[in-house]
């Protein structure tokens, strides 16, 4: 993988970054590869971050770059007749929560992969998801949390999602830099994932699992 744009993107370098994508989607590579790029470069600015070499301007400044580099991504292959797979999916940042980088770095990953994501958006109380679930009738859910605290109204929503008769319906996937197997025990979801990759892997895993139960 060229390292052109992940370089951009770790050194905050705006122009260059957009640019590159520009080129990178005449050039006919794929939202997935584009936006795994840019993942990599934001990694770097959380790394030099919690080195102490960037400062809190400079996250909120490669946030800013990656939202106008997925514009321009999904402005591009929605309008050139990109497929869904059929497969819904709702995402959001838990109650108390109001961080959402790697929520929407897995949304333009799960996006270019042909899904139709439901963004509730940060600060999402269990009962909106439980809404949203009736709503659209999506069965996987997924859930972005990085403040400790709030992980309290993790366990709030799957207990919600239990009384209401909707928990054996929906898998949960939670991801999020706090979250580990201990969490996963504690809250009752089905997956965890501190990793944007390593979550669409289980994403896919969970759509093909439910796919298979709709054809039986």
């Amino acid at each position: 993988m060229d390292d052109d744009l992940i370089s951009a993107m770790a050194n905050l370098e705006e122009e260059k970054a957009l640019a590159l994508v520009r080129n990178k989607i005449k050039a006919g590579e794929t939202a997935f590869e584009i936006v795994e790029q840019c993942r990599q470069g934001v990694e770097i600015v959380g790394k030099r971050y919690s080195e102490g070499s960037y400062y809190l301007s400079d996250l909120i400044m490669s946030e800013a770059i990656l939202k106008e580099v997925m514009e321009l991504i999904e402005h591009h292959f929605l309008t050139n007749g990109t497929e869904t797979n059929g497969i819904q999916v709702i995402m959001g940042t838990i109650e108390g929560d109001i961080h959402d980088l790697g929520k929407n770095i897995v949304i333009y990953l799960l996006r270019s992969s042909g899904y139709r994501v439901y963004d509730l958006g940060v600060d999402v109380p269990p009962e909106k998801f439980v809404e949203a679930i009736k709503e659209t009738g999506a069965n996987i859910v997924g859930i972005c949390v990085l403040l400790t605290f709030c992980i309290g109204y993790v366990k709030k929503l799957v207990d919600l999602l239990a009384e209401v008769g909707l928990r054996n319906k929906v898998k949960i996937i939670l991801g999020g830099y706090p979250v580990d197997e201990q969490v996963k025990e504690y809250t009752g979801v089905d997956f965890v994932s501190n990793n944007a990759v390593l979550a669409l892997d289980i994403f896919e895993r969970v759509a093909r699992e439910s796919d298979d139960i709709r054809r039986d």
